[in-house]
């Protein structure tokens, strides 16, 4: 289960990204953990949802405490935003990133700790709560998520969510960052963000409030939703356990990493 937990391919990947190890000469105490191990107790947290505390030491080869810790680190160092885009920037390479047609949408999940980015949920009886955003392309291929509190509309988070689409590069000429055509559903349905839309070249494609189901859209907008199912299939995003924002919105840059890496292994 260990090396199933950190395959190869991702640890290629993550590898060349992290800081380097602090160096200790007079007094070394402890050998460190080695930072592959590190990363095994923290995809063992992401895909089980466990504690911190009740990650098994004996299998992933470090502590939760020190999972933790290097999680911390390489968070502040900025590394999950930049191993998401090395993927993406491999994807758009391979053809098998299509950023023509695009969705967005958001989710909400209990927050049982509060913290930053936490709020009353409007959907779960104004318990304390948190809200994924997210913006997919085509294919259901995540592109960036953020992080709110649980009572912030979605189209508030409409702009922030495209800004934090990282320039993907992987063919000539200038990276691309937004998309042709953005679709969405009645909870994004402000004409003054349509027009913030058609300002930056992207057509909204967007449902009506007030009009009868059946608009069609949902033969495209579905894939945003089979992606949160997937984020979801990682217990840990299922429910907000981290107070510290930056944290859990590491775990969800992670997650996202991942499943770009399920989709680069379809050429094999």
């Amino acid at each position: 289960m260990r090396a199933d937990l950190v395959p190869d391919d991702l640890w290629e990947r993550v590898a060349p990204l992290l800081p380097p190890s602090p160096e200790r000469r007079r007094h070394p105490g402890r050998l460190r953990a080695p930072d592959r191990a590190a990363l095994t107790g923290v995809m063992y947290v992401l895909r089980t949802g466990v504690a911190w505390r009740d990650v098994p030491a004996e299998m992933v080869g470090c502590s939760g405490v020190t999972a933790w810790r290097r999680l911390r680190d390489w968070t502040e160092a900025g590394v999950w935003p930049r191993l998401h885009a090395v993927l993406l920037t491999e994807l758009r390479h391979a053809d098998l990133l299509d950023l023509e047609h695009c969705a967005v949408d958001g989710s909400h999940v209990r927050a049982l700790k509060g913290g930053n980015h936490v709020g009353p949920s409007p959907v779960d009886r104004a318990r304390p709560g948190s809200k994924h955003h997210l913006i997919v392309d085509r294919h259901g291929t995540p592109l960036a998520v953020t992080l709110t509190g649980g009572n912030r509309h979605d189209v508030t988070q409409l702009l922030p969510l495209l800004d934090a689409v990282p320039p993907i590069r992987g063919l000539r000429g200038r990276p691309r960052r937004k998309p042709r055509h953005l679709y969405g559903d009645r909870g994004y349905d402000f004409d003054k963000y349509r027009r913030a839309l058609w300002a930056r070249g992207i057509k909204p494609v967007i449902a009506r409030r007030g009009v009868a189901h059946g608009s069609g859209l949902g033969k495209t907008r579905w894939v945003v939703e089979r992606t949160f199912a997937w984020l979801h299939q990682f217990k840990r995003l299922r429910i907000r356990y981290e107070r510290r924002a930056d944290l859990h919105q590491g775990l969800l840059e992670l997650a996202c990493s991942i499943i770009c890496l399920r989709r680069l292994r379809t050429m094999c």
